[in-house]
């Protein structure tokens, strides 16, 4: 089942109560404050412009172990090669704008909506949501955006204008000082880099106990 959340009350329902497909509740918004308590409880909004806030916890979470993340020797010989600069956090807005205009094989449109764009701006400027950007001759080519709570990033979007430009951003984010990165949902894509399913329950271990 799921709820009807209450604009005056930032708590949520208990996680595990959320429908096969990890819908869990319906309205709020996008506060700073409910979205910190949302991820912390490892509860995230998706939803389409025009339709009301919708928020998720899956049953099942695709995550990445850094130490596990899967580097194809091709993919090895382009960061030896240093084709591409990696920063964090020098253009958070861009990153985020690219992510919701950049059009995805088999997506009609953006869940990135300019709500959504805004309450993670405001996350970004208050430190608690990052971007990993990546660049090329000076020019932004990929790049992704999450929230950092504890030792986990959980992943929200990621972008490429040119091959492996988002590939290079997800190792580079492997690569700081995190235990975790929560991708959400599962695409070939991501298990291809050795994205793994894990229980909620697992999930909210590993994000309640690391600092």
């Amino acid at each position: 089942m799921f709820f009807q959340l209450l604009d005056n009350d930032f708590s949520f329902p208990n996680p595990a109560l959320a429908e096969e497909d990890g819908l869990l509740a319906i309205g709020g918004d996008l506060s700073l404050e409910r979205l910190l308590l949302a991820y912390s409880n490892g509860i995230f909004p998706w939803f389409n412009d025009g339709e009301p806030i919708l928020w998720y916890s899956p049953h099942l979470r695709c995550v990445i172990y850094p130490k596990r993340i899967k580097i194809s020797k091709s993919m090895k010989k382009i960061i030896d090669t240093k084709v591409f600069t990696v920063t964090v956090n020098k253009a958070f807005t861009e990153v985020i704008k690219n992510c919701a205009s950049t059009p995805r094989e088999g997506q009609n449109g953006t869940w990135i909506t300019n709500e959504m764009q805004n309450a993670y701006v405001n996350l970004h400027k208050n430190g608690f949501a990052h971007s990993v950007e990546v660049w090329h001759n000076d020019t932004l080519v990929g790049g992704l955006y999450g929230l950092k709570i504890n030792r986990v990033f959980c992943g929200e979007s990621m972008f490429s204008h040119v091959s492996n430009a988002s590939k290079a951003a997800l190792i580079y984010l492997s690569k700081t000082d995190i235990d975790l990165i929560d991708c959400q949902l599962p695409n070939e894509h991501l298990m291809s880099l050795g994205a793994e399913m894990i229980s909620r329950d697992i999930y909210m271990e590993i994000i309640k106990n690391t600092h």
